[in-house]
């Protein structure tokens, strides 16, 4: 079993700035930006606001080897009382139907369940980004109760239906306690057919690849889950591994970042474009600070400087149609089938 660790603070690795560093260097690739040129699309701009994804901080019960956001048990980045009142003043002043919460294991946080409550009340829909295994973990075992009371829709990681490849991601045993937890939530109702508990699997690859068919490989998950442990769920999304933070540092030292971004500039496919995330989403992270996608704000690029960039200065119209602002990474999201917090973006 491989040892998986945190970005320690004294790796320049794990500095934003020395992540753009490495991901600018384009060593004859063409930008982001010139490749949407030469398909004729347009700069990105936000069409609207229907999601406010909120990064709830770094804190987590996990330590999996591709996770861009480098959370950890020992991390104490969480979001405060009062940002958390930010973001639930802003749901009730803006048309933003849907409030979905992340980490690290976004349960952690103090003021999850307040939030959740909160918008709950508002009649937003909330999604929980969940690892599964902090179902089962000492003290929240509630937590599958809580989020069926609710209503809360869960997309939950589990990066393959076996338990080897589970492991070697997310550390030993993460697969029988996903398995676990994921029995618990079927016990609720969560993924059954005709439930309005709605249970979302997101798998990634394991190395530097672009994911697998969605439809075909949601169906080898739904045969596998249910032959061998009995689960249901509703539905699988497929997520491109993004060269940031561990997974950055895994290509590096497996001398494969070269080829890897090579990969996804090759399968730039212009079909994703209309449908990226960050057209739709607002990200804010622990502190308040709003970014275009949880990518960027992993990156410290933060929207651009002629719009509010805290949740306390929140401004509907600007933000509604704001530039996006883009960067190498953004191959991640428009390699092949195209990749976002949905799943893929085209068929």
């Amino acid at each position: 079993m491989l040892e998986l660790t945190l970005l320690r603070r004294n790796d320049p690795l794990a500095q934003p700035t020395e992540q753009l560093r490495i991901l600018s260097d384009a060593r004859g690739r063409p930008s982001f930006a010139q490749t949407l040129a030469e398909h004729d699309s347009p700069r990105l701009r936000a069409g609207g606001i229907r999601v406010l994804q909120i990064n709830v901080g770094k804190l987590c019960n996990q330590t999996c080897r591709h996770c861009h956001v480098d959370a950890g048990p020992d991390r104490r980045e969480i979001m405060s009382q009062e940002t958390a009142e930010a973001v639930i003043d802003v749901l009730r002043r803006a048309d933003i139907p849907t409030l979905d919460i992340t980490g690290g294991a976004p349960e952690m946080v103090p003021s999850f369940r307040w939030m959740v409550r909160e918008a709950w009340k508002l009649g937003r829909k909330v999604i929980d980004r969940c690892n599964l295994t902090i179902l089962v973990a000492p003290g929240y075992e509630d937590l599958p109760e809580f989020l069926a009371e609710q209503q809360v829709e869960i997309v939950a990681s589990l990066p393959c239906y076996l338990e080897e490849n589970v492991d070697a991601q997310r550390g030993q045993f993460a697969f029988r306690r996903s398995i676990d937890a994921l029995k618990r939530l079927n016990e609720l109702g969560y993924g059954q057919p005709g439930s309005p508990l709605t249970l979302t699997l997101v798998f990634n690859p394991l190395g530097p690849q672009l994911p697998p068919d969605q439809t075909k490989l949601e169906e080898a998950y739904r045969r596998e889950l249910r032959a061998r442990y009995g689960i249901e769920f509703t539905r699988l999304f497929t997520i491109t591994n993004m060269p940031i933070s561990r997974f950055l540092a895994d290509l590096l030292e497996s001398n494969q970042f070269e080829s890897y971004m090579q990969k996804l500039v090759e399968a730039f496919n212009p079909a994703a474009v209309e449908g990226l995330m960050c057209r739709t989403t607002l990200s804010v992270d622990w502190l308040g600070n709003l970014y275009d996608c949880d990518f960027n704000q992993m990156l410290a690029l933060p929207v651009i400087s002629d719009v509010p960039r805290h949740i306390r200065d929140f401004d509907a119209v600007s933000l509604s149609n704001r530039p996006i602002v883009t960067g190498s990474h953004c191959f991640g999201c428009t390699a092949g089938a195209g990749s976002s917090c949905q799943g893929s973006l085209t068929s």
